[in-house]
């Protein structure tokens, strides 16, 4: 019998992709504290944006919880873990209250456009907070500040109506996942109606952002479909999608597992090549998982589409830093990897 040849597909692998060293840093926490104080670890609010990895730890031991009040008072010395996306200053205060043992697993990214927003109203200026309501990493942000201390601003539109008390004394600050060229035109908005405006000492978007997404939009140009792993509620992996759209992809999509591919609009007949990428909450082991999904129906080509390289570590708190933490611990989201 003759064996039938699959139809070629080349598979265009951004660089860099997925974890960013504050996603890797806050799962190792929750994996170490599981390891060293044994489950359950209470954690407040996903400790990132993606079911799987959430899943992969609740498996392991871990409890989440959305208010501290869920945890029950014969395990308040269990610690509690809150998440990458930082909390307000009445989260540790309450913690304390409760006689809580806390571990703070806020990126500390995060942690630098507070102390920039912080600074900000040192100096006398209101703060304008450019960033998505609702999103985590802004409840957190806006709650370092008393209220009424900050302005949220999520759209150009808003920008030019925005009426400020005092048009001399304002500085801004950025949610970390933002599309760099969106707020860019937020910015220029601002700047163009309040000269005085302050930016903050150090860049607010991440690295991690501006790379995967200068990585997305190089990736981009001339393919059939791009495909970003994340889960919808990742701001940093919507932004992916919007930023493969506007560069030329012809279309993009957003997706969990394999399971989710959409094979009628996969198939060979429109498809030569897909772009391929993971937002910063995205475990590398699900990349393998649609890679491999791809394989089954194709003959794939791995080309590899890398813009940047990154050796950013953050390293745990203290108190976890006796614990070992092997390769062993970290494969249900690390994988294998394919390039």
């Amino acid at each position: 019998m003759t064996k039938v040849s699959k139809p070629p597909l080349t598979i265009r692998l951004c660089g860099p992709r997925g974890f960013c060293a504050g996603v890797d840093r806050a799962i190792q926490i929750v994996v170490l504290a599981l390891k060293k104080y044994g489950a359950p670890v209470y954690v407040r609010h996903e400790i990132v944006h993606n079911r799987y990895v959430v899943e992969g730890l609740r498996a392991r031991g871990a409890v989440f919880v959305e208010e501290l009040d869920e945890i029950p008072p014969e395990h308040s010395s269990q610690p509690v873990i809150f998440s990458a996306h930082g909390v307000p200053k009445s989260v540790p205060a309450d913690a304390a209250a409760r006689n809580l043992f806390y571990l703070d697993a806020t990126c500390p990214l995060v942690s630098k456009v507070h102390k920039q927003a912080m600074r900000h109203q040192r100096l006398g200026r209101h703060v304008i907070l450019i960033g998505h309501a609702g999103h985590p990493e802004v409840i957190g942000t806006m709650g370092q500040l008393p209220p009424g201390a900050v302005s949220l601003i999520e759209t150009e539109e808003q920008a030019r109506n925005y009426a400020p008390a005092d048009p001399d004394s304002l500085g801004f600050v950025t949610q970390t996942t933002l599309s760099v060229e969106d707020t860019a035109g937020i910015i220029d908005v601002l700047k163009a109606r309040f000269p005085q405006l302050a930016a903050p000492a150090a860049e607010s978007i991440c690295y991690a952002t501006t790379n995967r997404q200068e990585a997305v939009s190089a990736a981009a140009p001339g393919c059939d479909h791009f495909l970003i792993v994340g889960a919808p509620n990742s701001s940093n992996s919507k932004r992916l999608v919007e930023v493969a759209r506007r560069a030329g992809a012809r279309n993009a999509l957003l997706v969990q597992r394999a399971g989710e591919l959409p094979w009628g609009e996969l198939g060979p007949d429109a498809t030569r090549t897909i772009g391929l990428s993971a937002g910063a909450s995205a475990p590398e082991i699900i990349v393998d998982e649609i890679i491999d999904a791809f394989r089954n129906r194709f003959e794939v080509a791995i080309e590899l589409a890398e813009t940047a390289v990154e050796d950013e570590n953050f390293p745990v708190m203290r108190d976890l830093r006796d614990i070992e933490l092997t390769g062993a611990d970290m494969a249900f989201v690390n994988g294998g990897g394919q390039g």
